[in-house]
């Protein structure tokens, strides 16, 4: 109808999506002693598609890092970006601070955020970004919510990469982590919003049901002590 004969168009970005652990095992199998269903890849590969992004899901890879390697290696050039979950923090297995200490240009560091503190940003051995994200899933959804959607929206070439956010009135009080921004999942109720947290243990980063309750996360300022019945919060809308 505008008479335009040619269009300028790009796809969509491929994200790689690689969840890391050997105790990982697909949801429905049986688990033995120790082992527990991988939430984390499905989760990351959703959120993927929510964005308007293609997401490239592979099965969980072990704490090897040589295995890490070679999947990330595989794909590196053919998908856009990267996205990892575990492996991160300071512990004896983490295979992604492992795999990508001294192989492309990755840097491991505490950000002042709650949940979410170790994260990893920078490059493959072949330029492809990619974004380490810490292993427990209301790490990976904040992490990914907060540092790795925008940059999707920037990749999709969007100017507005922002959530919306809504001022809500706090139901019930909760503690807060000192010198740390917090990012509380939240279920939103009324008009005006109240917010109330969707899991009885708040922003614990182990709460993955809370997540499905959650409209959601209310930012807590890194100078608050504790959060009171009352309080009026911003919240990042997650639901739409």
């Amino acid at each position: 109808a505008a008479g335009a004969g040619t269009l300028r168009v790009h796809r969509r970005p491929r994200v790689l999506v690689v969840a890391t652990g050997s105790e990982l095992v697909p949801p429905g199998a049986p688990r033995a002693r120790g082992q527990i269903p991988d939430s984390n890849s499905y989760l990351l590969a959703a959120a993927v598609a929510a964005v308007g992004a293609e997401a490239v899901r592979v099965p969980p890879v072990p704490d090897d890092p040589e295995a890490l390697r070679a999947v990330l290696a595989a794909h590196d050039g053919a998908v856009d970006a990267v996205v990892t979950a575990g492996g991160v923090s300071v512990g004896a297995y983490d295979v992604v601070k492992a795999a990508l200490t001294g192989w492309g240009d990755v840097e491991f560091v505490a950000v002042a955020m709650q949940p979410g503190k170790p994260q990893g940003l920078g490059r493959l051995p072949g330029g492809t970004p990619v974004y380490c994200l810490p292993g427990n899933p209301v790490s990976v959804f904040v992490s990914f919510e907060v540092l790795v959607r925008p940059a999707l929206q920037r990749m999709r070439g969007l100017a507005e990469v922002e959530r919306p956010t809504v001022r809500a009135v706090v139901e019930d009080g909760w503690r807060t982590p000192q010198g740390r921004a917090q990012y509380m999942p939240v279920a939103l109720t009324g008009d005006p919003p109240v917010a109330r947290r969707a899991a009885a243990g708040g922003s614990g980063s182990h709460l993955a049901a809370g997540l499905a309750r959650a409209d959601g996360l209310a930012v807590v300022p890194a100078d608050v002590a504790a959060v009171v019945a009352g309080d009026v919060l911003t919240v990042m809308r997650c639901d739409a």
